[in-house]
């Protein structure tokens, strides 16, 4: 049976492991900081995957464009190495963006397990993956192929203005609810699990450790930082990243914004001090272009998701 996802793509680089190169920000092709583009993995660390889907909005639509709106914004940051690392990740990490996930959007039932499948794949070739969403949902179906390879209870560190514990029934599609599924079958330990920068209000939150927006300016960085070492600890761990974790100051075009959030520097901050975690994958979600500015959002995406791959390069370099 042919591989439907083992398909090459253009080459933008002559390897995996490439410096950062300076290129127009405003030309090229749209992979993220221009890495190579290519769907076989041999010798790759970390791919880059496109999850463009929506279907789990309930407020405000448009994050399906958030892959390409990440993407394009990344070529403002590929010119150089992220500062203030005294690296470039790319040195040490291999990486290749992947491209997208395709869906069968005639069967939004469906979509999940495609996820799923996809993920699957790119980790049964020994890269991590960090995705690119796509509203929140998407992070459910990819913490379960991470729990076939890592095992069940993985601890999940996920920065957010929701909680995203709604209760409902099984099989429901909804961004605000995936996690209570997921700590419900398993996947998650929401004991060991942390969920930073919430600011809304939830009746139920399926035992998670929440340290909210005004724990985070009032205590500041390092006891954020220290709070969620101590509910992780030595678990393995995967790293969500919702964009409206960020106030709508730094991130205006997400589908529920809520005032009161993150800056762009705290969140940048809190990652780049979880040195010693045992990071196993990540993702950025929820950017909504068609309801940005200026890319500012597009652009915070794109910048965290560097900061995530330069935390896995001080992780495995």
């Amino acid at each position: 049976m042919t591989d439907p996802y083992r398909k090459d793509y253009a080459f933008l680089a002559e390897d995996n492991r490439a410096v950062t190169h300076d290129e127009e920000m405003f030309s090229g092709a749209l992979s993220f900081c221009r890495r190579r583009y290519a769907r076989d993995l041999a010798g790759a660390d970390l791919a880059v995957i496109g999850v463009p889907c929506d279907t789990a909005t309930t407020g405000r639509p448009g994050c399906r464009l958030g892959p390409r709106g990440i993407r394009a914004a990344s070529a403002n940051l590929a010119w150089s190495h992220c500062w203030p690392s005294p690296f470039d990740p790319f040195e040490r990490l291999a990486v290749v963006d992947w491209g997208d996930i395709s869906f069968d959007l005639g069967n939004p039932a469906g979509v999940p397990a495609q996820i799923e499948a996809a993920v699957t794949h790119v980790l049964n070739q020994g890269a991590a993956a960090l995705c690119l969403g796509g509203d929140h949902f998407l992070t459910y179906p990819i913490l379960k192929a991470h729990a076939a390879k890592h095992g069940r209870g993985i601890s999940l560190i996920q920065f957010d203005a929701h909680c995203d514990t709604a209760e409902d029934g099984a099989g429901q599609i909804n961004h605000g609810t995936m996690f209570y599924h997921a700590a419900q079958d398993g996947t998650l330990d929401a004991k060991r699990s942390i969920q930073v920068g919430i600011r809304t209000t939830y009746t139920d939150t399926s035992d998670f450790v929440i340290h909210d927006a005004n724990s985070v300016h009032e205590q500041g960085i390092d006891a954020a930082v220290a709070r969620i070492r101590e509910v992780v600890g030595d678990n393995c761990c995967y790293i969500t990243f919702d964009i409206d974790c960020l106030d709508p100051a730094y991130a205006p075009g997400t589908g529920t914004p809520v005032c009161g959030g993150l800056s762009t520097w705290q969140a940048k901050e809190i990652i780049r001090r979880l040195d010693g975690i045992d990071l196993i994958g990540m993702d950025v979600v929820e950017v909504s272009p068609p309801f940005d500015h200026a890319e500012i959002t597009s652009l915070a995406g794109a910048t965290i998701a560097l900061e995530l791959i330069c935390l896995m390069a001080r992780l495995r370099g």
